[in-house]
């Protein structure tokens, strides 16, 4: 095992999109011995490169490749989910740790950082034919606020269509006749490390990083997993960049059209992000925070303290 490894068995990496937390991540697995596993829940996907922003040459520090984990896993159209993510994270986290490394979890998903830390109760829930009979009928709005009878709603996207709604119900009734189920997972003794960067600058590095993919062909990838045979309305599924991006393929947005609104809905997903983040502290978690614009080698010196 790593030397660090009696203290803390993970590092945790997170911040908002653009703030270089993987760049951080890698330099630092290439200094302390570490292997990456990602949080990000679209860089699970093959083929969705240039959107999901696998820079796959962060990975590479001084000609020495860093080992990484739960990229490129399942293929596009797929819907993976976080029970699947909690379930593949607790196989690499023991294979890592098998292979005498320190594993360091890496990305700005929120909620698949905190299924791990908060080793969220989830299990893979039958269908309830009878409880979706129940429920087709009532409206939207109904089913949310039967779902948000059983739990707070952190996550909006439990409910933003029926089809969800019903889906989290299920889960939760489930749940709610089963609270003898437990769910056995391997101890986490974390040391959380959020890259902060500063609102204005990050505004800046999304708007220059989203110029630079579009250049690089982030267009072409969509238009090329379409003509693979994905269906437009599973990539319209995973946001962000893959919803406008096609929407543009189809025709229904003009470029310019298209390139604003993806970037305001970036600006405002990294808001949600460091509200997440900031809602962690709230609940408990200890962020460390490091200043992005400070230089890479200070910023890991810091880390290394830590442990």
């Amino acid at each position: 095992m790593t030397p660090f490894s009696d203290k803390y068995n993970l590092i945790v990496v997170l911040g908002p999109t653009a703030s270089g937390k993987t760049t951080l991540a890698t330099n630092l697995a290439a200094r302390i011995g570490g292997e990456i596993i990602s949080a990000d829940s679209r860089q699970v996907y093959k083929g969705m490169d240039l959107g999901t922003g696998k820079d796959y040459s962060d990975y590479t520090i001084d000609d020495i490749s860093i080992p990484y984990h739960l990229i490129d896993i399942v293929d596009a159209g797929y819907k993976y989910n976080l029970f699947e993510y909690q379930r593949d994270f607790f196989t690499c986290f023991e294979k890592v740790q098998q292979n005498s490394m320190l594993p360091i979890l890496c990305g700005g998903t929120g909620l698949y950082i905190e299924s791990v830390l908060s080793k969220y109760k989830l299990i893979n829930v039958p269908v309830n034919e009878s409880l979706r009979l129940e429920l087709e009928d009532k409206s939207l709005e109904e089913l949310t606020a039967i779902l948000a009878s059983y739990k707070t709603l952190h996550n909006t996207t439990d409910s933003d269509t029926k089809k969800r709604a019903i889906r989290g119900i299920e889960i939760e009734d489930y749940y709610a006749q089963n609270p003898e189920i437990v769910v056995d997972l391997p101890e986490v003794k974390p040391l959380i490390i959020g890259v902060n960067v500063d609102r204005e600058v990050r505004r800046q590095k999304i708007t220059k990083r989203l110029k630079d993919r579009l250049d690089g062909g982030m267009i072409d990838e969509v238009r090329h997993l379409i003509q693979s045979g994905i269906d437009p309305q599973d990539l319209i599924y995973y946001g962000l960049e893959y919803k406008y991006l096609t929407l543009h393929v189809l025709g229904q947005l003009g470029y310019d059209e298209m390139f604003n609104q993806l970037n305001i809905a970036i600006h405002q997903f990294a808001k949600r992000q460091m509200t997440w983040f900031r809602g962690m502290e709230k609940r408990g978690f200890t962020i460390h925070w490091v200043d992005a614009l400070r230089p890479l080698s200070e910023n890991i010196e810091t880390i290394i303290k830590f442990l």
